[in-house]
């Protein structure tokens, strides 16, 4: 297995914040299946996100580089709320940040492009099994510099 490229010599870890196991396990079923082995950590809601992302309430940060898979409707915080509190938060602040979401509402998508995420993505035009979206990420990371 490979992991997305990355220009320096550290692997990109990937926090997927999702509420539906389904979705999750598809994404990761997907990774797998185009061998791409990245690490991938989970979180269900909005707050556990921020808890690891800030190496909170006995939760493991994630090795940097790493890049977010937020969806957006979910419990207790969801992906628009989770956004603005990376946004707000001047360590947080330069992470990247893909929505992964079933919304097509224009509202969601201009709420989400306000934030400076670097994609909106629509879980059908992804593709049942993810593969679709998982190319997009490997392309993205091939193309662009990270500081």
């Amino acid at each position: 297995m490979n992991n997305l490229p990355i220009h320096n010599s550290k692997p990109l870890s990937i926090l997927l914040v999702e509420d539906d196991d389904g979705d999750a396990k598809a994404l990761q079923r997907a990774f797998h299946k185009a061998k791409i082995a990245n690490p991938i950590m989970r979180a269900i809601d909005g707050i556990e996100a921020l808890d690891i992302l800030k190496g909170v309430n006995g939760k493991t940060k994630p090795a940097s580089p790493y890049m977010l898979l937020i969806d957006l409707n979910m419990p207790r915080m969801n992906g628009i709320q989770l956004v603005q509190a990376i946004r707000q938060d001047e360590i947080l602040r330069p992470a990247v940040v893909f929505i992964l979401t079933t919304s097509k509402r224009e509202e969601d998508m201009m709420a989400a492009y306000d934030l400076n995420v670097a994609g909106y993505i629509v879980k059908e035009t992804a593709g049942h099994d993810f593969l679709n979206l998982v190319s997009l990420l490997d392309a993205y990371w091939r193309i662009v510099e990270m500081p």
